[in-house]
């Protein structure tokens, strides 16, 4: 019943609002650019490229930006692009955001321009796959460009679109993504006072937004574990100490700390070992053991007492066995918070545009994004697009980050019209 009141007055601010943006010539010009748009997301499709490496991506967007006419800026946090919209009015500034950067995956889904890319990470022969629809994410933001570009004398104020580089994680000795965006003082130097940003989704039907005021996606921290044993023949354990059985109980003791010892009817946690490496034969228990894996946390409080019980957790279990653990976490995202008076300000606006039925009220989520770095720095927010064909079972459509995802091409041209509306409305507002 709070989500019916709550849209009913969201839709009779987004009526209200209508009358000032004209929304139905956004579909349109939406609806013009949509092949593009299309034609677009299959070329970074088939040609995706890593963290910090989006080269070919970025000279691509360079190219669309320079022929609208736009202050573009390239080589921001590495290869990310600025493109830099001034209307012909006086006003506020809105930054949009897309990412550009793809995952190690091999690609599994039959299409026309599926990647084929292979290249090297960590010192892994890998396949590289937009396996996360970032490619969808830039091709709509170009889309929106175009359209804001062509009613620039109608924008009050200026829209700074960020094609960044980097949100799937930098190299660890390399920094990147928004972070260093934001450290680099990008938001400051353009006057940015609220931020915008998608994420398409595969679970979710064509058509349908959803959304979530406060903190909707988890932080993200990687934590890396080295178990010290003493080498020993296979044959004869005794001589040695086994970090492989210690790991294996590391391993099994890090799931307790979400399932006994946290308080999951506050926030919930996630810890994950991702990646176990030791030994080079059968017949040798090796001397070391490396793993690492993720943490996800909603609450700052429960992130640092989660942080304290994985070093106690994984030390202590060593020592049992008489090897010795190290922990190493490292920084990550933080928590994606959507500020709740810009959320109250904007939602009108995600409701006019994709009707008020198709948006939804979510719980948040423990994936992570990178645009958290904004919202810190900028009251923002951050939505999640329906790409999934309604035809399909949402319980058997792929997820992200698997060989498996796909998105269908139709949901992209509604996040061209939220991109726009996004921008023009709260100029409009922000002027005064």
């Amino acid at each position: 019943m709070r989500k019916f009141f709550f849209l009913t007055l969201l839709l009779a601010l987004g009526m209200f609002l209508a009358a000032q943006t004209d929304y139905a010539a956004t579909a349109k010009a939406a609806a013009a650019v949509e092949s593009k748009v299309i034609a677009w997301r299959h070329h970074l499709h088939e040609h995706p490229e890593l963290s910090n490496r989006e080269f070919e991506t970025a000279k691509y967007v360079e190219k669309h930006l320079r022929e609208l006419g736009m202050e573009v800026r390239t080589g921001v946090a590495y290869t990310g692009v600025i493109g830099v919209l001034r209307g012909g009015k006086p006003g506020g500034v809105i930054a949009l955001r897309a990412d550009m950067d793809a995952l190690p995956v091999v690609e599994a889904v039959d299409l026309p321009y599926a990647s084929k890319v292979r290249t090297t990470y960590l010192d892994q022969e890998v396949g590289v796959m937009h396996a996360c629809g970032h490619d969808t994410h830039v091709a709509m933001l170009m889309g929106a460009a175009e359209i804001l570009s062509q009613r620039k004398a109608e924008l009050a104020g200026t829209v700074v679109f960020i094609f960044q580089p980097a949100e799937e994680g930098p190299p660890v000795e390399e920094g990147g993504g928004a972070k260093m965006i934001v450290d680099q003082g990008i938001l400051e130097e353009y006057g940015v006072q609220t931020a915008f940003g998608i994420h398409i989704n595969s679970q979710t039907p064509i058509g349908h937004v959803n959304y979530k005021p406060g903190g909707a996606m988890a932080a993200s921290n990687t934590f890396e574990i080295k178990v010290k044993g003493k080498q020993a023949h296979g044959s004869a354990p005794w001589a040695g100490v086994d970090p492989v059985v210690a790991a294996a109980q590391i391993i099994l003791g890090l799931q307790t700390i979400v399932s006994r010892q946290m308080e999951l009817t506050k926030e919930p946690a996630v810890i994950s070992v991702g990646k176990i490496t030791g030994g080079v034969r059968s017949n040798i228990i090796p001397d070391e053991v490396t793993m690492i894996g993720t943490i996800r946390t909603l609450d700052r409080d429960m992130q640092k007492d989660i942080f304290e019980r994985i070093r106690t957790t994984a030390t202590h279990i060593a020592a049992s066995s008489g090897a010795e653990a190290t922990v190493t976490i490292q920084e990550g995202t933080l928590i994606t918070y959507n500020d709740p008076e810009i959320t109250r300000q904007l939602m009108p606006t995600v409701v006019a545009t994709a009707g008020e039925n198709n948006v939804h009220l979510v719980r948040p989520i423990t994936g992570a994004e990178d645009f958290s770095f904004y919202a810190a720095k900028v009251p923002s927010l951050f939505i999640f697009l329906g790409g999934m064909d309604p035809a399909m079972d949402r319980n058997e459509a792929p997820g992200h980050h698997t060989p498996q995802f796909r998105i269908d091409d139709r949901g992209m041209k509604l996040g061209v019209e939220l991109y726009t509306n996004i921008a023009l409305d709260y100029l409009q507002q922000a002027r005064k």
